[in-house]
């Protein structure tokens, strides 16, 4: 599986949210896995779940 994206748009203030966690020890992403970005203007954070059917497409 691909990594999930290094950067994406942050839902609230439209600024840029930078991926915080890591692979696991294998170096893998699996469907399931919690993401955490964190946005660098708002500074929210954003915990995401990758869905069952990620292969890391956005489409």
């Amino acid at each position: 599986m691909p990594a999930p994206e290094e950067i994406i748009t942050c839902v609230d203030c439209g600024g840029r949210c930078h991926l915080l966690t890591h692979a696991r020890e294998d170096d893998q992403w699996l469907p399931g896995d919690l993401v955490s970005y964190r946005c660098e203007e708002c500074r929210d954070r954003w915990d995401l779940v990758l869905p069952d059917d990620w292969d890391g497409d956005p489409e």
